[in-house]
């Protein structure tokens, strides 16, 4: 989608780069969400790790440096602020405020 509205982009490999524990912290700030609202409950590791998604914050967030595809994706950020894109549309949010 940012391709097609030719909207420069740099892309994070988030399996082979994930994101660390301040990262992440810095990202649910930016975003305004707490780690919960942003995890993948279809995900397998999910079912594997038993996460009911009303574990702590700070338990949910070293699952996620760990297991980066707990994390709902794609997340656009530019500067301060963050976007889910849920759905992938949201992220031109960025670009337009």
């Amino acid at each position: 989608m940012l391709k097609e509205n030719e909207i420069p982009f740099e892309y994070r490999e988030y399996t082979e780069d994930p994101l660390s524990e301040d990262e992440l912290r810095e990202l649910f700030s930016a975003l305004g969400l707490e780690p919960a609202e942003t995890l993948r409950t279809r995900d397998p590791v999910y079912r594997e790790l038993g996460l009911t998604g009303n574990e702590p914050a700070e338990a949910l967030i070293r699952w996620m440096a760990l297991h980066p595809t707990l994390l709902q994706r794609p997340i656009g950020v530019v500067g301060e602020r963050a976007v889910l894109g849920r759905p992938p549309e949201r992220l031109l949010e960025l670009i337009e405020a």
